[in-house]
């Protein structure tokens, strides 16, 4: 029984973030790994880089479209099962795309590939949210935003492991089975997952006492598993779970400009060569992780320091308008080298923000976190499907400038809306917020 088990000197809770961590950063490797292996594969497939396009965008459709269902599935089913069927879906999908090119070929086999990234975008939208309720009950409150930081922090490390990784093993086996090699690991973590994996503290046997009081009193809010219709509603008119969502949609034209357009903006705009620009590529992402761990643990602070009123603010309001400015002062540089400074400053500066953001849903949410979490990421990801084709329709006509522009007004709009979010209202204690 977990009332008389002894207290482990890791704690069981990061245990349970460590197997969240692994969901995670095998996420991004997953749904990273095509855009590595493209260059190979059309060749191979005989397919033309607009079907390579459309094949990425069935992920991003899957993906965006499915954060809402995935934190509502999420609540209702648990998080032990729903992790195991996510992470079985999302294997399935991520082997399909080497092993269906031997049973099919021509229209049959693009629309096969488009099916598989469709089917990986979906499993995988429920991954955060659900993983934002995970830590809410097992984790104490002055920990949420940490945990949420050290969590993309992780993933940014993932981006920029995919591309060296997939590539050494590309040069030695082909692109077919280096994605086979790279996918076996998800199984053992669901393996593991299954069998540790609990959605609360009080049902994990090796929890002790002792954890469940370091961890504290806000099982009280308890996941709502039997969520409905009203409470759904209620969710999405509430004001504060918009306005989280709709600054999560400005920040993320950043984070989309940043994380999938800088590579071809070193080499079109400032002329480094492909090897030069791969690697200098990895200086944003490196420099991103940093941004996003730090920024857990500073808004953390300033929440203990000022209250979340403001501790949840704070960060936001400084850290975006400083990476609008830095995007300015980015792509104005007459130094090639201090361009690429700038932007890794610049994709710290966005990142420094993820931790205000899942811990604001989380305060907010209390008990329908998973829910919350998801209509805050469904605009992050629009964020993402309305930035993408803006910035590859100016740098096509050669405006990189007008779209580091943009991504100015964006950090500001993302930052002044935090003035009227107010996390300490959870969407529980005011039914009546969407006036």
């Amino acid at each position: 029984m977990s009332s008389v088990a002894a207290t482990p000197w890791i704690r069981i809770r990061w245990r349970i973030f460590t197997l969240l961590f692994g969901f995670g950063f095998l996420a991004y490797f997953q749904q990273k790994s095509i855009t590595v292996v493209a260059a190979q594969m059309m060749p191979d497939l005989h397919l033309s880089q607009f079907q390579i396009g459309l094949i990425e965008w069935g992920f991003v459709l899957g993906y965006g479209l499915f954060q809402l269902p995935g934190g509502i599935f999420g609540q209702r089913q648990g998080a032990r099962r729903t992790f195991v069927i996510i992470g079985l879906a999302a294997f399935l999908a991520t082997i399909g795309m080497p092993l269906v090119p031997y049973l099919l070929s021509g229209t049959a086999l693009f629309f096969a590939l488009l099916a598989a990234q469709l089917l990986l975008g979906c499993s995988q939208a429920a991954i955060f949210p659900v993983s934002a309720g995970v830590f809410e009950v097992w984790f104490p409150p002055r920990h949420w935003t940490s945990v949420q930081g050290l969590q993309t922090m992780g993933l940014s490390f993932g981006a920029a492991l995919t591309g060296p990784l997939l590539a050494s093993l590309m040069s030695t086996m082909g692109w077919q089975r280096a994605l086979l090699w790279v996918s076996l690991p998800a199984i053992g973590l669901i393996a593991v997952w299954a069998w540790y994996g609990r959605n609360s503290p009080r049902e994990h046997p090796a929890v002790s006492r002792q954890e469940l009081a370091e961890i504290g009193s806000q099982d009280t809010a308890a996941v709502d598993s039997k969520i409905d219709f009203k409470q759904l509603l209620n969710i999405l008119r509430n004001r504060n779970v918009l306005l989280l969502a709709t600054s999560y949609l400005c920040m993320n034209y950043s984070f989309y400009l940043l994380s999938n357009w800088v590579f071809l903006y070193l080499v079109q705009e400032r002329h480094f060569s492909l090897l030069e620009s791969g690697w200098l590529a990895t200086a944003p992402p490196l420099a991103a992780a940093a941004g996003s761990g730090v920024g857990g643990v500073m808004t953390g602070y300033l929440c203990r320091r000022y209250g979340n009123r403001w501790g949840y603010r704070l960060v936001p309001l400084i850290a975006m308008p400083s990476a609008g400015a830095l995007l300015l002062i980015s792509v104005s540089a007459s130094n090639p080298y201090l361009a690429v400074a700038g932007l890794a400053l610049c994709f710290a500066a966005v990142e420094l923000n993820e931790g205000a953001y899942w811990g604001g849903a989380m305060t907010v949410g209390r008990g329908d976190t998973m829910a919350v979490s998801g209509v805050m990421n469904t605009g992050g990801n629009l964020g993402g499907i309305i930035g993408i084709p803006i910035v590859g329709y100016l740098s096509g006509e050669h405006l990189w400038h007008a779209a580091f522009v943009l991504g100015a007004v964006f950090s500001i709009l993302c930052a002044a809306a935090w003035l009227w979010i107010e996390v300490e209202q959870p969407v529980d204690s005011h039914s009546h917020l969407a006036q």
